[in-house]
């Protein structure tokens, strides 16, 4: 496709881009901005999972000429339907709407859209006719409009505060001064006596300006719950395109909220920290008669005192980082602020930083008479949920704005005298971590090279002794017995005696460079390849003894081995296959965990959700039908991935039950899993959760304490007295008690629904519950993936600040030692998702591995045995077509065994690194979709050859639908055929020995431990979190990847070579599974009955809940209380109080 040329807009344009609410695909809107941006137009960014409300408020307030949206979660009909209407509501229905989401918004719903007045919905099939730049080139063009060129009144509506005139003036001011001018003379003649205060807040790019800011905003609005606050952020203009990122509204959480109004300006000038016409703006809303205004500048240098024109007091931002305390001289600021934060206080150095930071300040402003401890410079860690550092500044700025401008906004907000102290989740020296590792590995690599060196050199004297001898000698534990080549006194030959003595002295003296370890293995090996060629092999699980058949036979009636051995003699050969390869079950476990895999049990796992909890509960039932172990993966809608309840609003609305099971309450988690019993030996539940996870692994723990108090109750006939129980407690609340929706489906016997609307603790006695509570916890199985670290680098369903986050999931697992909770995964470390978002097999499996060992490291911190925690840590990945996913798994296992042993000392338990592996969703396309059975059964060969704990198969059609029964079955069927009709599937460790695959397990491995020190280089994964570094090199991959694809110089069948006559459109899908009317508002009904019915209990357990969180206890302990009695939703909004919100990033 030849380059296309950008668009080049008449008009200032200026566009909001987003990611809809709940929907953490930002990847796309990122790349639209930023063609957007270059196309010369002023792009406010919001980032992702935004209402529509945030959206439309955003977009007033901007006076922007259009919206542009990407929703890939559903919805999307109320959502942009929503907006529209909102839009016009607010006397806004000039902004255009713009809106995108792959295959997942329909042709038929993109033209109903369209018809309802959305300017345009752009499909697949326009990014490949028009190229990403020809779409871009179509939305700027018909957002390409004057604003502010005709003003009708709006300076009679300002004082009102209404957002619609304030954006009017300032647009006019910005794009028609001459025009304005008679208005602004107006307002400038009734601001005369204006003693509205401004802060100027200016400072380097980097320092945090925006957190800082709405950390303030943050706390004025709880100080002040009656005043207002108006906001003008300016960011630098492009000064080739004339376009601008104007993004701080992206890192702030506290203004949607209407008694703020913030306006970003571009500065359209290079080289100046502001725009001409701050001036203009200011004086708006003052003349809008806001309480207070900020005025926060682009960071571009050291000069930025143009902002004391505009301001009463000023704010600079800096950081520790600025070199040498010489800098200090060169900054202007110091000289004219009334105040300086050294934001990212938890910067090394810090100390120094605001020591040297403070006296400069004594010496700009010749307080010589003042001790340097007293001058207004604060160390601050806005990002950092009630900072005690932000809280001082806080409580600084407002008094110093009395002081200064004698205005009535005397705080009265609470502060103690505690410094910011960063809340280290890895201790500062443990942050050379992963390069630790990395050492630990390596020298493993070189010990086993040098010692294989030393096996076959030991090995070549023992074959001349054997030539010389003529003779086998036989060795033990001390080396060659002599006696055994030595010639006797009847055969002596002098010579050959002399020469065999010398050879036997150097066998010894080499001996004493091999390990005694090393030793043994050579000594054992012959007895290991026996173990293998005997019928029965015999290995113990946790005490227990197992039996298996070594071989299977085959139709031709050959003996086929399930595990093959190497047929090597030579010692260096075989020590090297012992310490690098080994048999399955064994150090460092390439091939395998376990000597054998579970017979009756195949690694198929099925993912489900749809719709309310019944739903698919039916759809668990379906897929588990006939197979002995049931393997009930779930998958949420993103209502409840966000921690949020259902409601009536449409941006909620529509996502209820797509594209995931609405999921808000304990009653919905013992319908979801009802028939089965989660305590049983194979049931095994993995729910795919991650920000709200802790509370859906409480409703999970409770819905499996109930089903077996269900249990005791039938066993000890108590169904009448309890049945009585509960009908009087129902009675007396006067509410409807819950019941399961429909029939239920074939084998499901209605187990975990007898008590509906009530705990075991409510209807047994305390003791009993307790008892069957404590059993249940250590026997029921199952995975919560909970992996914050990933969501923050990749999927972005984070919704509590990453500290609390982490705290929540390392509360989980305290929990889980303390209780005993053996056979259930805490975590699971997921790399699928960072796959998922673009990155290449290499970088997925080195941030998950290094994101791992830094929930190693935190749990460490926190005082837990490697050995308490190690066995509960599990693992998923993604496995594509590429060469590098045919090791994924072997090279996993051998980097955390090396690591677990060798570094951290831990047992062989937790040496085992367990994963699940689902097929590559990114590679089902949604042209020539029946190709994409192919590619998944290639995948699913992989990692059946590579030995996966766990599998799960994509549907061919997922690329454009939810699956239908159809294409789940067909993808069970690729399983069972490989698992049961494969030959060669028969033997358990085929891809050992291949050249191949031991040069590309070398290769990975290699490249896995240099990311490991280009991570450490960046402070460890945390650090490198902070500078976006695991985000931006995901993004960088998946353009990499996105952009062959589309030139064609990565072939893809059936959608950039090989195609149809018919050109392989995107297929439009026959059937498309989405949530009922019925079941959304059944949800939301039983959530207001819940509500109701727990309404005198709820305050009392969100207290305990806070209280917790204040004094530092263990949140799971009373999240297994809180659960039983609030919903999802209320617990997230209480939880944000005492542990904040996450903050979005760029």
């Amino acid at each position: 496709m030849e380059q296309q040329i950008p668009y080049n807009p008449k008009n200032k344009v200026r566009i909001v881009t987003a990611a809809s609410l709940f929907d953490g695909h930002d990847a796309a809107i990122n790349i639209m901005r930023r063609i957007i941006q270059s196309t010369g137009v002023e792009v406010i960014h919001l980032g992702h999972d935004r209402s529509v409300e945030e959206v439309v408020n955003t977009a007033i307030q901007e006076d922007a000429n259009a919206i542009a949206m990407t929703s890939y979660q559903g919805g999307h009909n109320e959502y942009f339907k929503y907006m529209y209407d909102l839009l016009h509501e607010k006397g806004a229905g000039h902004i255009k709407i713009f809106g995108g989401g792959g295959g997942v918004i329909l042709p038929s719903e993109i033209a109903e859209l369209q018809d309802y007045g959305i300017t345009r919905i752009y499909s697949p099939d326009d990014g490949r006719s028009l190229g990403l730049q020809g779409m871009i080139n179509d939305l700027v063009e018909q957002s390409d409009y004057p604003i502010g060129d005709k003003l009708n009144g709006e300076i009679d509506h300002i004082e009102n505060k209404i957002p619609t005139a304030i954006a009017r003036l300032i647009s006019a001011a910005e794009n028609f001064p001459e025009i304005a001018k008679p208005v602004f003379d107006q307002i400038h003649t009734n601001n005369t006596n204006s003693k509205i205060p401004v802060l100027g807040i200016t400072g380097t790019g980097g320092a945090g300006k925006s957190s800082l800011v709405d950390e303030l905003v943050r706390r004025f609005l709880i100080d002040f719950p009656e005043k207002t606050i108006g906001l003008i952020s300016v960011d630098p203009s492009k000064r080739k395109t004339g376009g601008a990122l104007l993004g701080d509204r992206i890192r702030m959480n506290a203004i949607n909220n209407p008694r703020v109004y913030m306006r970003s300006l571009a500065t359209r000038q290079s080289n100046l920290a502001l725009s001409k016409y701050v001036a203009e703006a200011i004086q708006v809303l003052k003349a809008a008669k806001y309480d207070l205004i900020i005025l926060e500048t682009s960071g571009i240098g050291q000069s930025d005192t143009e902002i004391m024109d505009h301001s009463d007091v000023s704010l600079y931002v800096m950081t520790p980082e600025f070199g040498a305390a010489t800098q200090l001289e060169k900054i202007d600021m110091l000289d004219f602020a009334d105040l300086v934060a050294l934001n990212k206080f938890d910067k090394r150095g810090a100390l120094d930083a605001i020591r040297d930071v403070k006296k400069q300040y004594q010496r700009n402003h010749n307080l010589w008479d003042k001790n340097p401890d007293e001058m207004p410079v604060f160390g601050t860690i806005a990002s950092q949920f009630n900072d005690p550092g932000m809280n001082t500044l806080y409580k600084a700025i407002m008094d110093k704005i009395v002081e200064k401008t004698a205005s009535e906004l005397k705080s009265t907000f609470q502060i103690t005298k505690e410094m910011s102290e960063k809340i280290f989740v890895i201790p500062p020296h443990r942050t050379r971590y992963l390069s630790e590792i990395a050492e630990n590995n390596r020298s493993y690599d070189e010990i086993a090279l040098s010692q294989q060196k030393v096996a076959q050199k030991l090995y070549g004297i023992f074959k001349t002794i054997e030539s010389v001898s003529g003779k086998i000698p036989q060795i033990n534990k001390a080396g060659i017995d002599d006696s055994t080549v030595l010639p006797s006194a009847t055969e002596a030959h002098d010579e050959n005696r002399i020469f065999l003595n010398l050879l036997l002295n150097q066998f010894d003296k080499v001996k004493m460079d091999l390990d005694p370890y090393n030793w043994e293995i050579i000594l054992n090996w012959d007895e290991k390849v026996a173990k293998y060629k005997n019928p029965v092999y015999s290995f113990k699980v946790r005490d227990k003894e197992i039996k298996i058949a070594t071989h299977s036979e085959s139709l031709s009636h050959l003996q086929i081995p399930k595990i093959a051995l190497p047929k090597y003699e030579a010692w260096g050969d075989i020590l090297r296959w012992n310490l690098q390869e080994n048999v399955p079950g064994e150090f460092p476990f390439a091939s395998g965990l376990y000597p054998f895999k579970r017979e009756g049990e195949d690694p198929s796992r099925m993912f489900a959700g749809e719709g309310g909890p019944e739903r698919t509960n039916k759809r668990f039932h379906y897929v588990s039908a006939g197979l002995p172990a049931k393997r009930l993966s779930t998958a949420f809608d993103s209502v409840t991935l966000y921690g949020n309840d259902p409601d009536i609003r449409p941006d909620i609305y529509g996502k209820i039950g797509n594209a995931g099971v609405s999921i808000c309450c304990l009653d919905d988690a013992k319908k979801l899993y009802s028939g089965f019993d989660l305590v049983h030996a194979l049931t095994s539940v993995s729910m795919t959760i991650n920000g709200p996870a802790p509370m859906l692994l409480g409703f999970f723990m409770n819905a499996a304490i109930d089903q077996q108090c269900e249990y005791y109750i039938k066993a000890n006939d108590l169904e009448k007295e309890v049945e009585a129980k509960i009908n009087k407690i129902y009675k007396e609340k006067g509410t409807e008690r819950p019941r399961y929706q429909g029939d239920l489906p074939e084998g499901n016997n209605g187990l975990g629904l007898m008590l509906l609307g009530v705990t075991g603790d409510q209807v047994l006695p305390l003791d009993v519950y307790n008892e069957i509570k404590v059993k249940t916890l250590s026997q029921v199985r199952g995975t919560v993936q909970a992996d914050i670290l990933k969501e923050d680098q990749a999927q972005n369903t984070c919704i509590f600040s990453t500290e609390f986050a982490l705290r929540l999931m390392g509360d989980v697992q305290e929990y889980f030692i303390t209780k005993n909770v053996r056979n259930f995964y805490s975590v699971s470390i997921s790399g699928y998702h960072i796959a998922e978002a673009g990155a290449n097999p290499i970088t997925q499996l080195a941030f998950t591995l290094s994101n791992g060992f830094t929930y190693v490291e935190y749990y460490l911190s926190r005082g837990m045995n490697i050995n308490d925690f190690g066995p509960n840590l599990s693992f998923f990945f993604s496995n594509g077509v590429d060469p590098e996913y045919s090791v994924i798994g072997r090279v996993a296992r051998k980097i955390w065994a090396k690591a677990m042993k060798n570094k951290y000392g831990a047992n062989e338990r937790a040496q085992m690194l367990k994963y699940h592996i689902q097929t590559s969703g990114r590679s089902l396309h949604a042209q020539e979709i029946d190709f994409n059975d192919i590619r998944t059964t290639l995948q699913a060969l992989y990692a059946i050859y590579d030995n996966c704990n766990s599998l799960h198969t994509n549907a061919y059609d997922e690329a454009i639908t939810t699956p239908t029964e159809e294409s789940v079955r067909r993808a069970m069927a690729i399983q069972l055929i490989i698992n049961k009709e494969l030959g060669l599937a028969k033997n358990e460790n085929p891809i050992q020995g291949s050249f191949i695959i031991e040069e590309l397990t070398d290769l990975v491995e290699s490249a896995v431990l240099q990311e490991f020190d280009r991570i450490t280089e960046r402070g460890g994964v945390l650090g490198a979190m902070e500078t976006m570094y695991q985000r931006s090199k995901i993004q960088e991959e998946s353009l990499y990847y996105e952009t062959l694809k589309h030139n064609g110089d990565f072939p893809i069948v059936g959608v950039n070579t090989f195609l149809s006559s018919k050109g392989s459109p995107t297929v439009i899908p026959a059937e498309v599974i989405r949530a009922t009317e019925e079941e959304k508002q059944y949800q939301i009904t039983m959530l207001d009955n819940l509500h109701q019915f727990h309404e005198a209990k709820v305050n009392e357990h969100l207290n305990k809940l806070q209280e917790a969180a204040i004094k530092n206890e263990n949140l799971f302990d009373h999240l297994m209380e809180a659960t039983k009695v609030c919903s999802l939703g209320q617990i997230t909004s209480a939880l944000f109080e005492v542990g904040g919100q996450y903050r979005r990033n760029m």
